[in-house]
């Protein structure tokens, strides 16, 4: 239940984005951070919250998350202009993204059958909450304001009582005890990993928030020093922020670009369907919500159907026809105008961003050794959210450059890549242990 503020925090506000424009005096394109804002902090707490399970167990870091979300929600919802809401998100997301670990943490501790089919429940459930966060968003804005949207993810707070009686099994899943990776945190390596995706998300909506062009150079000359520092920080520091020996192991990197592509398809949705539909529809937010819940209703679906599916198929096979359906997905919100398409690109995106989250989280144990799995899925995790930032920035900075259906088809291309990457990787990386054996437990 504690992964539900979090993606609510990214469903709800979606459709809110044009109320906040108006009432922030900002052009939509503009909106666009306060998606991106909560993926980009929260794509860089993950790894660090990763790194905290060598020392912290999970119920720590979950109790440190909520903390940071709720906080951070809070600021938003009362920020007085855009530069303040942006800010409560950056604090929100950091606390979503250590509350979405210490739970992964827990289920990817279960054996390999157990461990699919908790994440599939998990999948289901965040796509379900950030789908229909849009009809919650909508009745929100419609009746209490855009504020009260933003400020949701505080029912956290009530929600971390909920966890209490499980605070025992989360504290024995604790990794510190088990791979004994307590040296220092490599803070040169966070912080040229942060510079270098603050970089790339902010020079995406560069011309959206009309950033001055000497600015834009130095975000650019930063963002390639940050990619030259995290090369060099890489070789130099094996054991550091981004462990070589991780990165280096077959199929990880291709399943973070894989789950990146695709929540890049799937955000980039949710940013831009609502207003398309409240366009289509002449409707308000509430209308765009309610009409987006079949789409939400369609993770269930997935999140049930993707254990059977890595029974028959090998993640890689499985993990392809997900970025296929959000290839095809974004393709039909980006051609079609009518409400009803829009509605079902929606949904194929769900589908997507569901199965693959389930698939590829599942599959990370299995591609590093034990010590390194909370490594590891802090990672992933950390490309997947990455992705999610950068869908709705790619929408946002091509829209004030072309039209918003060029703009949603040159997104299609990147759940494309992964599609392709996907169909390329070998059956025999994605290693399969027996039902009984431990998670990254030699085979």
């Amino acid at each position: 239940m504690l992964v539900l503020p979090m993606y609510v925090a990214l469903g709800a506000p979606s459709v809110a984005l044009p109320v906040i424009g108006r009432a922030l005096a900002v052009p939509f394109g503009a909106t666009a951070w306060i998606l991106a804002a909560w993926s980009l902090t929260s794509a860089l707490a993950m790894p660090v919250a990763g790194r905290l399970l060598a020392r912290w167990s999970p119920f720590q870091v979950l109790v440190a998350g909520v903390a940071a979300l709720a906080a951070g929600s809070a600021l938003a919802g009362a920020g007085p202009t855009l530069s303040v809401v942006i800010v409560g998100r950056l604090i929100g997301g950091a606390g979503a993204g250590a509350t979405v670990i210490a739970v992964f943490a827990a289920a990817t501790a279960l054996p390999r059958r157990q461990r699919i089919r908790a994440l599939g429940i998990i999948a289901a459930a965040s796509a379900t909450a950030s789908g229909c966060g849009t009809l919650l968003g909508g009745a929100v804005t419609a009746w209490l304001g855009w504020r009260a949207v933003l400020a949701i993810p505080v029912l956290a707070l009530p929600l971390l009582l909920a966890a209490l009686p499980s605070r025992r099994a989360l504290t024995q899943s604790g990794s510190g005890a088990r791979n004994g990776s307590t040296g220092r945190l490599d803070i040169v390596g966070a912080a040229v990993l942060s510079v270098l995706a603050g970089s790339l998300i902010t020079l995406l909506q560069a011309h959206s928030v009309g950033l001055p062009t000497p600015v834009t150079l130095v975000v650019a000359a930063a963002g390639a020093l940050a990619a030259v520092g995290l090369w060099w920080r890489v070789r130099s520091t094996p054991d550091g922020f981004v462990p070589r020996r991780v990165i280096a192991s077959r199929g990880f990197l291709a399943a973070g670009l894989i789950g990146g592509t695709v929540f890049a398809g799937y955000y980039g949705v949710l940013f831009r369907a609502p207003s398309l539909i409240e366009q289509a529809t002449g409707g308000g937010p509430l209308e765009a919500g309610v009409l987006l819940v079949p789409a939400a209703a369609c993770s269930v679906a997935t999140g049930r159907l993707v254990g059977t599916l890595t029974d028959r198929f090998t993640g890689w096979r499985v993990s392809a026809g997900l970025a296929a359906l959000t290839v095809v997905g974004v393709l039909v919100v980006a051609v079609f105008t009518g409400p009803i398409p829009l509605v079902v690109g929606a949904a194929l995106t769900v589908c997507g961003f569901a199965g693959a989250q389930a698939v590829l989280v599942s599959l990370a144990p299995d591609l590093v050794a034990a010590d390194d799995r909370d490594i590891a899925q802090g990672l992933l995790n950390f490309m997947n959210a990455l992705g999610g930032g950068i869908g709705p920035a790619t929408v946002a900075g091509l829209s004030g450059i072309v039209t918003v259906p060029v703009a949603l088809a040159a997104l299609a291309a990147l759940p494309l890549a992964g599609l392709v990457l996907a169909l390329t990787q070998r059956p025999t990386a994605d290693r399969h242990p027996a039902p009984d054996a431990t998670p990254g437990s030699p085979l």
